[in-house]
């Protein structure tokens, strides 16, 4: 019998709540002023926000855009100081430019090279055949001597011929051994000559090692001059896309770090209106149920959207909304993008009704408070 009033209780408390929710769903019902298949909620239109930054430190040299200003996509609108890598950019020119005359300078020689040292090789072997054939001639006019004053020596002993003859014999000999070893002296040199020659191959290739070398520094120098160019593009800060500059975050001459925001823009074909739909609403809408969209501004043309996002959880609403009594409720985010903004004409903070319809088989009605 003791649990008896409190089971009482916990029915009373129930059919309080069921009745209490009813009459919040029929006043909030009535209040909407649309029929059903149609559902009326309000907020403030936003956007997609990009964060504009740099890639690099610097000194903030130029604002080019300000708050409120509409710009496109790749538009410059902040400049850093560029004074050290201008610097870099000029060095790296002038070191290209360097390697360039140094190529242009061994590809000649080369050139040269490849011109000289047939003609050279062909003239070593000339040389060589001619010294060769000199030192047979000596070789034999230095044999043929020496059989000469060996005899003329015995036929001056035994009387046959005169001393004299003898010496002259002898003296040819002589200049004969002289000649002789000119000629082998000459064969050496001639010898060294060809090699030397045959060796210009070899400094053909040496130099053209040099030129691939040459032409590598070459490639590392344009890496490093387009590298410096791009770090010099970089410090002209460009709008990442279109949009409406909502927020600047810096001031002439502040020196801000790689990374650090800039500026804010808002995609203005890219809007949304967020609203806020009761817990008791929410399980009519679905991802891609059309609605319209009203604002004071334009109140005679509505703007076609789209539901793209349904929040999961549920949240108390939030303060702006006028009612203390609503603000006490349960509701989910639902953010509603529109289709288009012809001409850009809505941009975000503007407040706006929505009508969302649920059931295809209602007809379109304006929002009436």
């Amino acid at each position: 019998m003791k649990g008896r009033p409190s089971i009482i209780v916990l029915i009373v408390v129930a059919c309080f709540l069921a009745v209490g929710g009813y009459a919040a769903y029929f006043d909030w019902s009535r209040r909407q002023g649309l029929p059903e298949g149609l559902l009326l909620a309000n907020g403030r239109i936003e956007g997609d926000r990009v964060t504009v930054a740099g890639k690099f430190a610097g000194r903030i040299q130029t604002l080019l855009v300000h708050e409120g200003d509409w710009v496109e996509a790749g538009q410059p609108i902040v400049t850093l100081d560029d004074t050290q890598i201008r610097a870099r950019v000029d060095q790296a020119r002038k070191g290209l430019a360097a390697y360039e005359a140094r190529i242009q300078a061994t590809a000649t020689t080369l050139g040269v090279l490849k011109q000289e040292v047939p003609l050279s090789i062909e003239m070593a072997e000339a040389d060589l055949t001619r010294a060769a054939g000199a030192l047979q001639k000596a070789q034999a006019a230095e044999a043929q001597t020496e059989r000469d004053a060996k005899r003329f020596g015995k036929l001056a002993a035994k009387g046959v011929v005169e001393a004299r003859r003898s010496e002259e014999a002898d003296l040819a000999w002589e200049a004969a051994r002289s000649d002789l070893i000119s000629a082998k002296a000459s064969l050496t040199q001639a010898r060294k000559k060809s090699a030397d020659a045959r060796l210009g191959w070899e400094r053909i290739a040496a130099k053209e090692d040099e030129l691939k070398a040459l032409r590598a520094q070459r490639d590392q120098a344009e890496a490093a001059l387009a590298e410096a160019d791009s770090v010099l593009a970089d410090l002209t800060i460009t709008a990442p896309s279109g949009g409406m500059v909502t927020h600047r975050i810096v001031n002439l001459g502040e020196v801000v770090q790689a990374g650090s925001p800039l500026y804010e823009l808002v995609d203005l074909d890219s809007l949304y209106l967020k609203v806020y739909v009761p817990e008791i609403q929410i399980g009519k809408l679905r991802l891609d149920l059309p609605a319209r969209i009203y604002t004071d501004a334009f109140p005679d043309r509505p703007f076609p959207a789209r539901v793209r996002y349904i929040a999961s959880n549920a949240e108390f609403t939030p303060k702006e909304v006028q009612t203390p009594d609503e603000r006490v409720k349960l509701v989910f985010a639902v953010k509603l993008y529109l289709d288009e903004n012809p001409e850009h004409r809505l941009a975000p903070g503007i407040p706006a009704d929505a009508v969302i319809r649920w059931d295809p088989e209602t007809p379109w009605t304006e929002p009436r408070w």
